[in-house]
């Protein structure tokens, strides 16, 4: 069952940028900067009340970032769910029809396994679930 939003992910051009401007913005600093070189993306974390703020930069050209910012442009990419139990709310949401982009969790930024659910089977939007790594 999806408990809350756990963060909401934002692709930038520049991490070092984007982290000073988010600072101004939030008026508090950013809690952890993370490689995830299986996503080819540099990740920084801020903390709002219980609600992360992700920025991801692309490391390679590849990357589903580097693709999004190039069709997009930077902005918002996804909203991320926190939930209990990863497969059984996979199991549950394949059997309510949604479609995923992977079809098993895989580790992500912040100690968390995730998967993504893919947009055509949710109005458009990247929704991500995301687990607590034990």
């Amino acid at each position: 069952m999806i408990k809350k939003i756990e963060h909401i992910g934002i692709a930038v051009k520049d991490i070092t940028r984007s982290n000073e401007l988010f600072t101004k913005l939030f008026g508090k600093d950013y809690y952890k900067v993370e490689a995830v070189e299986s996503e080819g993306v540099n990740t920084s974390f801020f903390m709002l009340g219980e609600t992360k703020i992700e920025l991801l930069q692309a490391t390679n050209e590849n990357s589903a970032i580097a693709k999004f910012i190039e069709k997009r442009g930077e902005g918002i990419h996804h909203i991320a769910y926190d939930v209990e139990n990863i497969e059984e709310e996979m199991s549950r949401l394949k059997n309510e029809g949604f479609e995923f982009i992977n079809p098993q969790p895989k580790d992500g930024a912040d100690n968390k396994r995730i998967c993504f659910l893919h947009p055509k089977s949710t109005n458009g939007v990247l929704v991500e679930l995301c687990e607590e790594k034990r």
